[in-house]
């Protein structure tokens, strides 16, 4: 999920996509000629497989079955508004947990009143998010095999949106009546010091073990010596390419560690990744809005402002007061607590040194954090060598033993870009289990790559270094790195420097287990941030919301996909093309270009995840275009492969001006291999998926509902606009909470087919 308050921070000439599309036309013919001739796609027989079945007492590795399904065997349902989680006939859920539940049990029951005290470290989170499932083995070790018990890590993203877990609530007292904290002015005038413990401690990771009961049931077990809660406080250790650790350090250094060799807490984890060792990569994504420098406070140097003006660290407040507008107004509380929890969210430059204040917290922040979920004890790591952007998932390449991996990144923020980072190590299945220490083999020292996609249908991975900027005939004068640490930790400049392609706000990827291809959502964008884009669309549509509910652009968003030349993680060369636009099924040809119809119509594409079991494509929506038509919602597909559908012009007319944008479009699906699966809750979006590995139980988890509840001011309580899951009959009060479900066919079936 990205803010949708989020200011554009690239302001780079680079192209974007729609640029890209808008000359591809007259490549179309040499395009199919590329994608037939094998630049970008190996034959299905010649694809790499899953090494990595083995380790620990595992059963010797054997080669999967390829997912065989080939049409959806449920009935679509239809869009609602009501508040509940709608399933296909012969579908059923229950919640597993919701945000305030007890991990510990000693820890009391939650109230729903938000009366709880400073214990959310023994506390399910809030804002549900990625999540992956770790089955655990008889010796207590992480396991390819499904045992029927395992570890359930889930990410809490936020605290942004609807603060039901306070007992006012901490809303807004004036921004068109909404809850968004981040325009400051809280409903009890200042933040307390109980409010903001908690909702630190609310961020971040949640595992907890899960098992399944002879009918096929799951539950999470409130006493097992595997839950524990990784979050804003906690330790983390500083991870990076061996020659550069000591410049990456330096990044890091604060009055906290300053050595840099540490840092606390990690934020706003969105999307997530898991390893083939079996290990759990939370990503950071919107971290950058919880930094504050208060009016009059001493500046930073220029170098400093350059790097947070490209991640949006430290805004001008928006009241122009010295109040905490502009962040979460952590840094605001007094407070008795000597280890500056609260201070170090201040980021001006108050000391003599860095290590004497905390102008570097904001570089502790923005990477995928690694999380042994089976050793509790595991201290948690920053893999620096990924990048530091808004992360949005990490998923891996399909392991083949010898070869290294690449991990795919997005980074959610419109006009940003895609990224990969490829290992130096090579695969080896005798990781599988290591931990954190097979984590410092492969994600220490590698490669980092951003995307670049030509008009052709072809694409270009661009390695980050210093060298490679040093190198540019025109010198990129944004920024300027010392070292290449300085590349690692500002990726985001180096991208723009190098040309990558400004993209729609890639949010999640995934990849298709039949043939190794890889999906991004692009979820959506507006004119007003594409500045000079506009006249181009986004990729490569430009119209307005008919519903007036998300302004002119691409309001609801597509996904792409891309094939790496010759299957390859190191591949420097990819193909690809679009395979879903977002349409609502009266929009227009035009517009849906997809041929979306009532039964699988949908907006503003976010998660993805593809079953290892049936090779369903899943899509979830967080999408705000067609909330007046219908909640968000989960959708099945059965795709094909890059290269399936055509090329087509896209005749854009917005506002006077009128445009035609070549593209290229995958086949279409139809309702047969397309289809809406669930919706959600009120005000809620539909966000993370995992399953059981044979295919009969997915976990899905439903974000923020009553999300649009305004704010509380004076009201003795509030007036929901959602009161999911305890209208189900989950947990007491009628407050609305985050939650994961657990969705199972009732004859015991496989999901999907």
């Amino acid at each position: 999920m990205s803010d949708p308050t989020d200011e554009i921070c690239n302001h780079s000439s680079n192209e974007h996509f729609a640029q890209v599309l808008a000359r591809s036309q007259q490549a179309g013919l040499s395009r199919r000629q590329l994608i037939r001739g094998g630049v970008g796609l190996a034959a299905v027989g010649s694809l790499p497989l899953l090494a990595a079945c083995g380790g620990g007492d595992d059963p010797a590795p054997t080669a999967p079955t390829a997912p065989t399904a080939t049409q959806l065997g449920f009935s679509a349902v239809d869009k609602a508004l009501l508040d509940d989680v709608i399933l296909p006939a012969g579908y059923t859920y229950s919640v597993l947990h919701a945000t305030g539940d007890t991990i510990d049990p000693l820890t009391p029951a939650y109230s729903n009143q938000g009366t709880e005290a400073d214990d959310w470290a023994n506390r399910i989170g809030d804002h549900h998010d990625g999540m992956d499932i770790f089955f655990i083995n008889a010796a207590g070790n992480y396991t390819t095999q499904d045992t029927g018990r395992a570890v359930l890590a889930v990410n809490h993203e936020s605290s942004a949106d609807a603060h039901f877990f306070h007992a006012r609530g901490q809303t807004t007292n004036g921004v068109n009546g909404k809850k968004f904290s981040q325009f400051g002015g809280w409903d009890l005038g200042t933040r307390l010091e109980s409010e903001v413990l908690k909702e630190i401690n609310h961020h971040g990771v949640s595992l907890v073990e899960v098992n399944r009961s002879s009918t096929g049931a799951w539950s999470y077990r409130t006493d097992s010596a595997f839950n524990r809660r990784v979050n804003g406080q906690t330790v983390m250790r500083i991870a990076g390419p061996a020659a550069h650790l000591n410049d990456i350090r330096a990044f890091m250094a604060t009055q906290y560690d300053p050595s840099g060799a540490t840092s606390r807490g990690t934020l706003n984890n969105c999307g997530h990744g898991k390893t083939p060792w079996g290990t759990y990569l939370g990503c950071e994504e919107n971290w950058a809005v919880y930094f504050f420098m208060p009016n009059g406070s001493t500046p930073v140097d220029a170098k400093t402002l350059a790097s947070r003006a490209r991640y949006g660290v430290a805004r001008v407040p928006l009241s122009g007061t010295a109040t905490a507008a502009g962040s979460q107004g952590w840094s605001a509380v007094a407070s008795a607590a000597t280890d500056d929890r609260f201070g170090r969210w201040n980021v001006s430059a108050s000391g003599a040194t860095a290590a004497d204040d905390f102008r570097n917290e904001p570089n502790t922040f923005g990477y995928n954090v690694e999380i042994d979920p089976l050793r509790p004890n595991a201290q948690p790591a920053k893999r620096v060598a990924m990048g530091r952007f808004a992360h949005e998932a990490a998923v891996c390449s399909i392991p083949v033993e010898g070869q290294p991996l690449a991990f795919y990144m997005g980074c959610d923020s419109r006009n940003e870009y895609i990224y990969k980072f490829v290992s130096t190590a090579v695969w080896d299945p005798a990781d599988v289990g290591r931990g954190m220490a097979a984590g410092d083999k492969y994600l220490n020292e590698g490669k980092l790559y951003v995307a670049r996609f030509n008009d052709d249908g072809s694409g270009a991975w661009i390695e980050l270094t210093k060298a490679a900027v040093d190198a540019l005939t025109t010198p990129y004068t944004a920024y300027t790195f010392d070292n290449q640490a300085d590349v690692l930790v500002n990726a985001r400049h180096a991208a723009s420097a190098l040309g990558a392609t400004k993209m729609d706000r890639p949010e999640w990827g995934a990849i298709n287990p039949k043939n190794g291809e890889v999906y991004f959502c692009l979820t959506n964008t507006n004119l007003s941030s594409r500045g000079v884009m506009a006249t181009d669309a986004a990729n490569p549509r430009a119209f307005r919301d008919s519903d007036g509910n998300a302004g002119s652009g691409n309001p609801n968003g597509h996904i792409i996909r891309f094939k790496e030349a010759a299957g390859a993680s190191t591949a420097v060369a990819f193909t690809w093309d679009i395979f879903l636009f977002g349409a609502e099924e009266d929009a227009g040809a035009g517009i849906n270009l997809s041929g979306l119809t009532a039964s699988n119509d949908f907006s503003s594409p976010d998660g993805l995840w593809f079953s290892q079991a049936t090779g369903i494509c899943w899509i979830q929506t967080d999408d705000g275009a067609y909330g007046d038509v219908t909640n968000n919602m989960l959708l099945a597909a059965i795709p094909g492969e890059v290269g399936d559908g055509s090329a087509i012009t896209v005749n854009n007319s917005l506002d006077g001006v009128t445009k035609a944008t070549p593209t290229f479009l995958g086949a279409a699906l139809g309702e047969t291999r397309l289809r809406r699966f669930l919706t959600g809750p009120v005000g809620c979006e539909i966000t993370g998926l995992t399953e059981s590995p044979d295919g009969k139980t997915i976990f899905v988890n439903i974000q923020h509902p009553g999300e649009d509840t305004v704010a509380l001011g004076a009201a003795a309580d509030f007036t929901h606009t959602s009161q999911w899951p305890s209208n189900a009959g989950y947990g007491p009060g009628s407050r609305p909470r985050s939650a994961t479900i657990v969705i199972r066919r009732t004859d015991g079936g496989v999901i999907g087919v």
